[in-house]
């Protein structure tokens, strides 16, 4: 293993979330790192996530995982902020119906908190904060947002999560209806990554 900038070339993605780990594969090709994951180096670790922001969280996952592992880590959260339910779920998002519920299950709940808001009240948005933890506890930071309305009923079968009822009116699809290559382009993660991938890229 070779080291890059005095750290190992590995980046450890932080998650247990493998529609994530996809994601992210194909959002940070090109920069000069190896991705890992948890489950690759054998690393269990439960982190709290009990931040009142998603940067927090984000912050709290990075460095819990890069002090663990000595590796450089990268971590996400990121939530969905629905207007009619004054941004519910947010940073409840991937909890919002229940600890051990499926996305299937947060979907339906969350379709039955807007079944009666109609369409035009329906607006809401992506919003994700990416952290990076260097081993000697730097961290930095980048966010991405992507703005759409809730359907009525899920549609699509790319992507996770909300992906399914979160729409696109300039595309007139679901984000889980889109494309890889132009969910990679618009999503709130992909605009994250981006910055992300500037923060990665090798000191002159």
């Amino acid at each position: 293993m070779t080291c890059y900038n005095g750290l190992m070339s590995e980046l450890l993605l932080a998650t247990g979330n493998q529609g994530k780990v996809q994601e992210f594969r194909s959002l940070l090709e090109g920069i000069n790192f190896d991705l890992v994951t948890p489950a690759q180096l054998g690393l269990q670790l439960e982190v709290e996530e009990n931040g009142a922001t998603y940067r927090e969280n984000a912050r709290l996952k990075a460095t819990a995982f890069a002090r663990a592992s000595g590796r450089l880590t990268l971590a996400d959260d990121s939530g969905l902020e629905v207007d009619a339910l004054n941004g519910e779920p947010g940073l409840r998002s991937s909890r919002y119906a229940g600890d051990k519920a499926s996305d299937k299950d947060r979907v339906a709940y969350l379709l039955s908190k807007l079944k009666d808001v109609p369409p035009e009240k329906r607006t809401a948005h992506f919003c994700c904060i990416i952290a990076i933890a260097w081993p000697d506890g730097r961290v930095e930071y980048a966010s991405g947002r992507c703005d759409g309305i809730i359907t009525f009923e899920p549609r699509g079968s790319q992507g996770f999560g909300y992906d399914p009822i979160f729409y696109f009116p300039e595309f007139k699809k679901t984000m889980a209806e889109l494309p890889p290559e132009i969910k990679n382009r618009i999503s709130h993660r992909a605009r994250a990554a981006r910055i992300a991938s500037r923060l990665l890229q090798p000191l002159p």
